[in-house]
């Protein structure tokens, strides 16, 4: 699914217009009218006070024509218009006349004193601005939206909550509405995907509204959500004449005394995701621990409690390496020659990308299309600081491109950039913020890679499946008990439900209820 930003809607609103032979104003019913049905399929008739707040612009309008079906049905609605400018689209207006055809005349507010008394147990819809907001509300405009913010009440975000930028960030936290739950247009918007909006954005999904398909796909975005339909056409089905050397050997490369237990779990995904052949390479107080805990793996060794020579024998497909290997001088020095001397694929992660941090130098021998996959903290150390998640992703995508290297930024919403494009992941939840998720996460990319997916299909992938195992097994686990294992234990079940059309349909059901 795309990401668009504010001009690219804009675009694709107009083209839908020319192309279908549908006015502007129809296309508003056919948004709206889904909205309503959102909200009536979950109220189903009951008595409760729903408070729609219009702005003068087409959000408004949207707004107008969700209150004009809710007094339709037969629901108790107050509508406002707020009443920040002089000018009207003339959607807006329309629809304006349309609801006073039913005897029912928005109350306009024009000032703090005619803010309506709202309770807590109130729903309000919120469409004052829309998606196209450039600048931040002020006046009484800005008052109504923290005195919606200090009711508590549900507040339902049609398209965007107001006041949040699709693009850029906030710069008074005071005039954006929290919204509960927001009801998206066609896309998801940049900003439900970044950590610095998680005030405003708490749960939110996306209404199709028909806009034209082949022209969003002509304008080419940059900008990507990940799916279960964007992943399914990169699943390799297997040959029956194939063997384990059809699926490639992974290397993984790490630990150090105590941090066995990192490598431990890369080797183990690696194995779990499909390689023919996996072997771990790691200090010697390490071997009988892989050993023991993963039969089926081939292991080497170093010296005796941290890495320091690097010289493996065996010949792989692709090096995972990183998990728990330390930063320790003689680990450094190593790293360092077999960075300069390494020419196949590589997945970087933990103390290596440390290492890289503090020698950047050893980023011009990086293979084109290693893959990095760094936490918050050491994306800062790799890349530098930055005044906003807006920015950070412009710097990342900058280094991306400078390097040819795949950036892996796990987060809420982990995000692969490969310098051209970014893609944000859909799956996953607050379960894997727990030891040893991202180890796990370099296995099932490196493991993938072996197996001959493209490095960057195979980061996407990866990322995918390895949400996607949170989201299965919180139904059993819940998110406390959740562990990395849980990762490799449901990882069968992530597979799966790639071709589980029922588990599709039940969703959409729920979804739609």
């Amino acid at each position: 699914m795309y990401i668009l930003s504010p001009k690219q809607l804009i675009k694709a609103d107009k083209a839908t217009v020319l192309n279908n032979n549908i006015s502007s104003l129809d296309l508003m019913e056919r948004a709206a009218t889904l909205c309503f049905q959102w909200l009536d399929s979950r109220l189903q008739g009951v008595n409760i006070q729903i408070h729609v707040f219009c702005g003068i612009g087409n959000n408004g309008g949207d707004g107008l024509v969700i209150a004009r079906h809710l007094f339709e049905k037969g629901y108790n609605v107050k509508c406002y218009i707020v009443n920040f400018s002089d000018k009207r689209t003339d959607e807006f207006l329309t629809n304006y006349d349309l609801i006073k055809e039913l005897g029912k005349w928005p109350t306009v507010i024009n000032s703090e004193k005619d803010f309506p008394d709202i309770s807590a147990e109130d729903i309000i819809i919120d469409a004052i601005f829309g998606n196209g907001l450039t600048r931040k509300p002020e006046g009484f405009t800005k008052k109504l939206i923290q005195y919606i913010n200090n009711i508590k009440a549900f507040t339902l975000a049609i398209d965007t909550p107001s006041g949040l930028f699709a693009d850029k960030t906030v710069t008074d936290k005071n005039s954006v509405l929290r919204a509960e739950h927001t009801l998206s247009f066609q896309t998801p918007k940049l900003a439900f995907l970044l950590p610095e909006n998680k005030e405003y954005i708490n749960t939110w999904e996306v209404l199709d509204i028909g806009l034209d398909e082949d022209y969003i796909h002509s304008l080419h975005p940059k900008l990507h959500y990940i799916s279960k339909s964007d992943i399914i056409p990169l699943y390799k089905p297997r040959n029956k004449w194939s063997h384990k050397g059809t699926y490639g050997h992974s290397l993984l490369i790490g630990g150090s005394f105590g941090k066995i237990g990192a490598v431990t779990l890369t080797t183990k995904a690696a194995l779990k995701i499909g390689n023919g052949l996996v072997t771990a390479y790691l200090p010697k107080c390490g071997y009988n621990i892989l050993q023991i805990s993963i039969p089926e793996a081939m292991v080497e060794v170093d010296d005796e409690q941290v890495l320091t020579y690097y010289n493996f024998k065996t010949t792989p497909t692709v090096i995972g390496i990183g998990p728990g290997m330390g930063t320790s001088e003689k680990t450094a020095i190593g790293f360092d020659k077999f960075i300069k001397e390494n020419k196949l694929p590589l997945v970087i992660d933990a103390d290596a990308i440390n290492i890289l941090a503090q020698n950047k130098s050893l980023l011009d021998f990086l293979p084109e299309n290693t893959i990095l996959t760094p936490h918050p903290k050491e994306l800062e150390r790799l890349i530098g600081t930055w005044k906003n998640d807006y920015e950070k992703l412009e710097i990342a995508s900058k280094f991306s491109k400078d390097y040819r290297v795949i950036l892996v930024i796990k987060g809420a919403n982990t995000v692969v950039i490969d310098g051209k494009s970014m893609y944000f992941n859909s799956t996953g939840n607050p379960a894997l913020a727990t030891a040893g998720s991202g180890d796990v996460l370099t296995g099932l990319i490196t493991g993938l890679i072996a197996q001959g997916y493209q490095p960057k299909h195979a980061a996407i992938f990866g990322v995918y499946l390895h949400g996607k195992t949170a989201d299965i097994a919180i139904q059993k686990t819940g998110y406390e008990t959740f562990t990395a294992s849980t990762i490799l234990e449901y990882l069968p079940n992530a597979i799966l439900d790639l071709f589980n059309q029922e588990g599709d349909l039940q969703e959409k059901e729920e979804k739609s209820s």
